[in-house]
């Protein structure tokens, strides 16, 4: 899930906010189950072990592995079964990897919801529940927001993978096809993904030409914003996939911030030949209409495609597969007359 940079501000703040709430109740949640362990060994230690009480033999144990972080060398399951996923829910997926808890809003999305209709809610996205997830007794925690690392490893093991570290769809499904033991999984899934994405390609080359700019571009009552190749909004798709680039004078340090909040007066600097907008409440008939967007050579000729927030934030590879053939769709179908 990606969200503008607005909305990031907002939960940082409130990630700040809650995050004591959050520690308490995880401090009286262990005390709690740290007294009933001490209950319970202060019970047995009276008896004799026997062989139904004693303890696990190694050949037992959960085999365990090392791994490498952000927050130094941490152990986890070599095969966690009761995976917290706050983040890159469709890599697991794509891995054939069901978490038992994952946020809210992230059980929403519309390329997967589906497949997430058993896992429980963890909390609010950005704001996990740290009373939940303990419920839930989880062996790996997979996070990418850090301000959270301090709760969650408390609870399970805690890999946290910032936003932006992974840079696609290959080095996500590479990644955590590592991690979690399934690297034969996450080769076979990128591979029929690439082909896919490389039919694609070849239907948008035969009908667009190479020098031809597209804009991934986000408009609000409040503002309007315009996006790189990695922070969703179609970004992955059409920059990353089908290797098309926005206009030449704010390519560079669009791609280097990978947004900017632009106004009125900037749109026809940032707008391509082709727009892909997200608008919850506007339609393309809205935007030909408007004076502004309507002078646009790319709304003139019919080249704007509009899709909901629900649809494009994503940038999963789940996401990025269908939204490549939503829109290869639409520019095949553009010089069809469709």
């Amino acid at each position: 899930m990606n969200l503008s940079p607005t909305h990031y501000r907002t939960l940082s703040s409130r990630r700040l906010s809650v995050f004591a709430s959050v520690w308490l109740t995880l401090v009286i949640l262990l005390a709690a189950c740290g007294n009933r362990d001490e209950a319970a060994s202060q019970s047995l230690s009276s008896d004799a072990p026997t062989e139904a009480t004693a303890a696990p033999t190694a050949a037992q144990e959960p085999a365990i592995k090392t791994i490498s972080t952000i927050n130094g060398d941490i152990e986890i399951p070599v095969q966690p079964t009761r995976i917290v996923a706050e983040e890159y829910l469709g890599a697991l997926i794509a891995l054939d990897v069901i978490p038992i808890g994952a946020p809210g809003l992230t059980l929403e999305n519309y390329y997967f919801k589906a497949a997430l209709q058993e896992v429980e809610n963890s909390g609010v996205y950005g704001q996990p529940s740290a009373e939940k997830i303990l419920e839930l007794q989880p062996d790996l925690i997979i996070t990418g927001n850090n301000d959270t690392y301090d709760v969650l490893s408390k609870i399970a093991p805690t890999v946290v993978v910032p936003y932006g570290e992974l840079k696609n769809a290959r080095e996500e499904l590479t990644y955590f096809g590592d991690v979690l033991g399934k690297e034969a999984e996450a080769a076979a899934w990128l591979e029929n993904f690439e082909r896919s994405n490389e039919e694609q390609k070849a239907r948008v080359d035969a009908v667009i030409p190479e020098e031809a700019t597209f804009s991934i571009l986000e408009y609000t009552d409040k503002s309007t914003w315009a996006y790189g190749d990695n922070f969703g909004r179609g970004g992955q798709p059409v920059y990353q996939v089908l290797g098309r680039k926005p206009p030449g004078e704010i390519a560079e340090s669009l791609m280097e911030k990978q947004w900017a909040e632009i106004s009125p007066e900037m749109l026809g600097q940032y707008a391509g030949d082709y727009l892909i907008v997200t608008a919850n409440n506007r339609t393309v008939e809205d935007f030909e209409k408007d004076p502004i967007w309507g002078a646009l050579p790319a709304v003139k000729n019919k080249r704007l495609y509009v899709w909901p927030e629900e649809r494009s934030w994503y940038y999963d590879p789940l996401a990025v597969l269908e939204q490549t053939k939503e829109l290869a769709d639409w520019l095949v179908g553009l010089q069809a007359g469709r």
